[in-house]
């Protein structure tokens, strides 16, 4: 555990035979983080012990990453929907007691978000979601440029087992080059979390897992998302979205519209940051968080 999360208490829950992972600490309204690919909740360091002030924090491992169990994978790819995410989240709020929360998110997690306050709207208060657009409408409108950008989309959704072998065989140097690459470089990353996001990766399973998850959200996962659309649900929950003035989401998307068409009621900004807001920007997205999040 890094040592920024030294007043945190790691924790495990059990759902459907799967073990989940996380930590909780702080004091005050309930919060759940979920963290994005490749990561782990040690992407919270540098927020979460300022956040923890004011919150009651959950940070959740999720499956397939970091601590948490690796399902087997399946034909659908459903054990690694963002639906299944969701409940696993639902569940670790549940067991420590929360019944309606709000959540901070990104990457993966801010899908898994996205799913958790569709699915589940009476226990998500509010989301606070850093740098995606609606899943559907990202594959929908992908372009050449967005294409090159976020190349890890296609080469994962391969069949197996082509993309998880050439991952399993190295797996740090698939965390430094997907990580690394991005606006900030390796830079933007303390070395212990880094070392975290590797230590993950290297669990056996991570590589089926990271691809099953991608699998599902280019199947299974649009599949929950146009049935949303067709039965006319939307978000009702107050949804923030920040997204880095210097990663593709913003330079390939309209991204506050592409919510819009999603949930009533949607805010947002760009960051002076690329794709990794928590780590990059760690003080304006406290600021966001302070001024989004109620605490009382």
């Amino acid at each position: 555990m890094l040592a920024d999360f030294h007043d945190f208490t790691p924790f495990t829950i059990e759902r459907d035979g799967l073990r989940i992972a996380g930590l909780r600490g702080g004091r005050g309204a309930p919060l759940l983080l979920l963290h994005g690919h490749p990561q782990t909740h040690a992407m919270w360091h540098r927020v979460a012990p300022a956040l923890a002030e004011r919150f009651t924090l959950v940070l959740v491992d999720l499956r397939g990453y970091g601590d948490s169990a690796r399902p087997a994978p399946d034909a659908t790819h459903a054990a690694h929907s963002k639906r299944e995410m969701a409940r696993d989240a639902l569940a670790a709020m549940r067991h420590h007691g929360f019944d309606r929360f709000q959540v901070l998110a990104h990457d993966r997690g801010a899908r898994v978000a996205h799913r958790l306050a569709a699915d589940h709207p009476t226990a998500v208060e509010r989301l606070l979601l850093l740098d995606i657009a609606p899943t559907l409408a990202m594959y929908e409108r992908t372009g050449e440029a967005f294409a090159r950008a976020y190349w890890h989309w296609f080469f994962l959704i391969q069949p197996p087992p082509l993309p998880e072998t050439l991952i399993a065989s190295d797996p740090a140097r698939y965390v430094r080059s997907v990580m690394g690459a991005r606006h900030a470089g390796l830079a933007a990353f303390a070395p212990e979390a880094l070392a975290a996001y590797e230590r993950a990766a290297a669990l056996p399973g991570t590589a089926e897992s990271i691809c099953e998850d991608y699998r599902a959200s280019a199947g299974i996962d649009l599949e929950h998302d146009r049935a949303d659309i067709a039965a006319g649900r939307r978000l009702a929950q107050p949804l923030r979205v920040l997204w880095g003035a210097h990663g593709a989401v913003g330079r390939n998307f309209d991204v506050l519209a592409l919510w819009r068409a999603r949930a009533d009621q949607v805010d947002g900004q760009a960051l002076p940051c690329g794709h990794y807001i928590a780590e990059e920007a760690p003080a304006l997205l406290l600021d966001e968080a302070r001024a989004f999040f109620r605490h009382a």
